[in-house]
């Protein structure tokens, strides 16, 4: 079995020209943790997390206004998995990872996403 069977498609993501005040409204309006951020080609070029948008948000404070995009605040060295990888050593990815989802890439495009669970559900209903 491959994570390309149990990974989640259709996904929010950013740009990273987007504002980060319209990035954090997304996020809370569709009550997600993080997006993928994708460039025009549809590359993945980071993520952006509910933290990272915490600190947008102390920084927002402080400066008493909103000023920057994704990129400015988006983590950009991101650990993925590829759409091939065999369920099994995903969830042992998992656990040598604080991560709860990676991005997953087909040829260096971002195809999809994987939770530890989707593949908790998915080698529960295996055996």
């Amino acid at each position: 079995m491959k994570i390309a069977d149990f990974m989640i498609r259709d996904l929010v993501t950013l740009l990273p020209t987007t504002e980060i005040n319209a990035a954090v409204a997304t996020l809370v309006d569709r009550q997600i943790s993080g997006a993928p951020v994708v460039d025009g080609a549809g590359r993945l070029v980071g993520v952006l997390s509910m933290k990272d948008c915490l600190k947008a948000a102390l920084h927002a404070s402080y400066h008493q206004e909103w000023g920057g995009t994704v990129a400015d605040f988006m983590a950009g060295n991101v650990e993925t998995l590829d759409v091939d990888m065999d369920l099994i050593a995903a969830a042992e990815h998992f656990t040598h990872s604080s991560y709860r989802r990676f991005p997953v890439l087909q040829n260096g495009r971002l195809v999809g996403q994987i939770s530890r669970g989707d593949v908790l559900k998915a080698l529960s209903e295996l055996w």
